[in-house]
This record gives C-alpha cells, sequence and structure tokens, in this order.
C-alpha cells in the first residue's frame, strides 16, 4: 500500500514541480502557472469526498489501480502541445486520478494497520516519498529535453497500477468494505468542522510553498533550475520525517497535542524562509516540511475517528476537499506577487498556522472507530 501511494503521489507532486518549467519555456505569469496547480488540486478535491460517499456505501477496490493510472495518464500528457487550456484539463484529469484513489486507500490502510497511528504513518510515508521524488523527476525529464517529453512521467503509473493490483488481491477479505463502519459509534460534525479547518489552513500553506517557494529560492540565489529542484526535494523530503516522528510522537503524547504545536513549529520555519537571508533558508524549508507534515497522518485518524459512521467521507475531505483551498488560494498569491514581489505575495502565508492553532485549541481527542472485521466486509459486499 504504502509503496503504490508514492507511486500515485509523485504525479501529484509533479504538477507543482512542473510550475517552473511552464514559467520558464512558456512565459507563463505567476498567476497562469498556479492556475494549474488549481487545476489539478480543485479536481482532486472536489472529486475526494464524493468518491469518499461512494466507497462509504459500496466497496471499490479497483479505484486503486483505476486511480493510479489516471494520475500518470494526465501528467505524462501535460507538457504535449503548446495549448494552456490543454495543460489544465490534463492537469485536472490527474487531479482526478488523485482523487479516486485516495479515500479507499485511506480506508484499507486503516485496516490493514487495525489502527495504529505507527503503521499508518508508514502508509502516509508512501505518498510523502512520491512528493519527495516527483521533482527529480521532472528535472531528469524535463531538464535536458523540455516539456514535449512529458510522456516520460507516466512511467511510475504503470508500477503504480501493478503495485495496487497487488495490493488489493492481497488485502481481500481484510478491505473494509462499504458501509462497514456505519452503526459504529456516533459522528461529531462540530468537531471535524474545526479540524477541517485546520487542514485547509495546512493546505494553503503547503501548496502556496510547493508552488512558489522554488521560483523564490532562484530569485533570492540567482540560481537556476537545479536550485528551484534542491529546495522542493527538501519541502517534500523533509515531510518523509515529519510523517513518522509525528506518528510516533502521537504514540507517546497524543494526536491533537502533537498536531497543535506542529503549527507553531510551522510559523516560524515560514517565517525563517521568507525573512531569513542566506543558506538557512534551506534549513527553515526542512522545518516548515516537517512542520507541515507532522500532522498529515493524524488529520486522516482524527478525521475518520470524528466521523465513524462515514470514514470514507471523511478521508476525502481530510485528503481531498480541504486542498481545494489550498489550490484556491494559490493564483491569488501569484497575482499579489506579479503586482508587488513574490517575498510580499508569500507573507501572508503566516496566517494560516495561526488560525489553525486557535481552531484546535480546546478541542478533545476523538475515542478510536471501531474497525469493521473481516466477516463484516464480507457481509457488506453481499
Amino acid at each position: 500500500m504504502s509503496l503504490g501511494h508514492a507511486c500515485v503521489d509523485v504525479h501529484q507532486g509533479a504538477v507543482a514541480a512542473l510550475v517552473p518549467y511552464f514559467v520558464a519555456e512558456r512565459a507563463y505569469s505567476y498567476a497562469a502557472a498556479s492556475g494549474i496547480v488549481l487545476a489539478a488540486s480543485l479536481l482532486s478535491s472536489v472529486a475526494q469526498p464524493l468518491f469518499g460517499a461512494l466507497t462509504d456505501r459500496w466497496a471499490l477496490p479497483w479505484l486503486l489501480p483505476l486511480g493510479a493510472a489516471t494520475a500518470g495518464v494526465g501528467v505524462a500528457l501535460a507538457g504535449v502541445g503548446g495549448s494552456y487550456p490543454l495543460t489544465l484539463a490534463m492537469a485536472a484529469l490527474s487531479g482526478v486520478g488523485v482523487a479516486a484513489y485516495h479515500p479507499e486507500a485511506a480506508r484499507a490502510a486503516r485496516a490493514a494497520s487495525d489502527g495504529g497511528h505507527t503503521a499508518m504513518g508508514w502508509f502516509a510515508l508512501g505518498g510523502n516519498v512520491g512528493f519527495a521524488c516527483a521533482p527529480l523527476l521532472v528535472w531528469a525529464v524535463v531538464s535536458p529535453w523540455g516539456l514535449r517529453a512529458s510522456p516520460l512521467l507516466g512511467a511510475p503509473a504503470l508500477l503504480g497500477v501493478a503495485l495496487c493490483a497487488a495490493a488489493v488481491r492481497a488485502a481481500g477479505a481484510r478491505t473494509v468494505g462499504a458501509g462497514a463502519a456505519q452503526g459504529a459509534g456516533r459522528d461529531d460534525w462540530p468537531a471535524f468542522l474545526r479540524l477541517s479547518g485546520a487542514v485547509v489552513c495546512r493546505s494553503v500553506v503547503f501548496v502556496g510553498l510547493s508552488t512558489f517557494l522554488p521560483l523564490y529560492v532562484r530569485e533570492r540565489t540567482g540560481g537556476g533550475e537545479a536550485v528551484g529542484t534542491a529546495v522542493l526535494c527538501v519541502l517534500y523530503a523533509g515531510g518523509a520525517v515529519g510523517t513518522l516522528a509525528g506518528s510516533r510522537l502521537a504514540e507517546r503524547y497524543g494526536r491533537l497535542p502533537v498536531v497543535r504545536r506542529s503549527y507553531a513549529v510551522t510559523l516560524v520555519a515560514v517565517a525563517g524562509v521568507l525573512l531569513v537571508p542566506g543558506p538557512p533558508l534551506y534549513l527553515f524549508a526542512a522545518l516548515a516540511s516537517a512542520g507541515l507534515y507532522v500532522p498529515f497522518s493524524l488529520h486522516v485518524t482524527l478525521g475518520q475517528d470524528c466521523l465513524p459512521r462515514h470514514p470514507g467521507t471523511a478521508s476525502g475531505v481530510t485528503l481531498g476537499l480541504t486542498v481545494s483551498i489550498g489550490g484556491a488560494v494559490a493564483p491569488a498569491v501569484g497575482a499579489l506577487a506579479d503586482a508587488t514581489s513574490l517575498r510580499t505575495g508569500l507573507l501572508p502565508l503566516l496566517a494560516p498556522p495561526v488560525v489553525a492553532w486557535f481552531l484546535l485549541r480546546g478541542l478533545r481527542e476523538p475515542d478510536p472507530a471501531p474497525l469493521a472485521s473481516p466477516a463484516d466486509a464480507v457481509e457488506v459486499r453481499r
């Protein structure tokens, strides 16, 4: 499951990694380039709760390989031709593939982990590794041959389809069936809405940094494409450490205390990225990555425990719908940067971590949602 997650999310990360190349090769403005990220994230985010609701009613394990294939096809065709509408459409197609994959994958991973934070963290780590590899893959393919070589970026999808199909076969009766958890526990919608607001805040910062940080570092240092690729790798790779650290810390201190403190770390880190001169910028980028990723898998399990009757919907919202806000804000950041400077455009990213901390203040730890047994899953499928 973790390796398949990596093969899907490498395509999600590739969309943001392609932005500097669209700016350089096609002379897109910051706002136009960020619109490509919006196309991918918006379709992915809006569609994920819909797929989640479907998986609450029916077992749809085939969404895993189908989602992996669709995500890869969209990225592979994103650089073909010079049409901006075509590029937007392919980015959106990739987003739909990502949306189809994540709710069912999160449900299956939670079942396979028997509710453990650490095991769920390993699943989330797979996605982080995919994100971290995306800039390197894009640089290796697009830097020497240009955007016309983008079909090569679809290669990980082939491995992803095979891995997801194998995971579906291996899961067998352990796959959590449609509605298997319905009737177990009580949905706490007010707590879930507060949690979702915090996830929105994380999304705004993460999408803003992943879209514009490579351009910002190149502007600050005067470096070339390799500099932008390097800092994006730092941003994504730090997430691997953050995700595992988050799951381990949650086992010891509880999920909500860890999540709240991670947003305080994020605030300091983003301020360092924007205001501290020189090479320490890379250290603060790594710290921002850890702060943003520590709560990543914890958001998912907290959402599922807040809505034990609708775990697929909860996964779709925490992994998907909330991300659309971050994608929607990206063009506004780009427009502000076009009108002023890139640093000024990124300064508003200091506010969301503060809002997230206040939203989670006083929120109580939900009881873990009861996991359905294999017999329940088989019964539901009947």
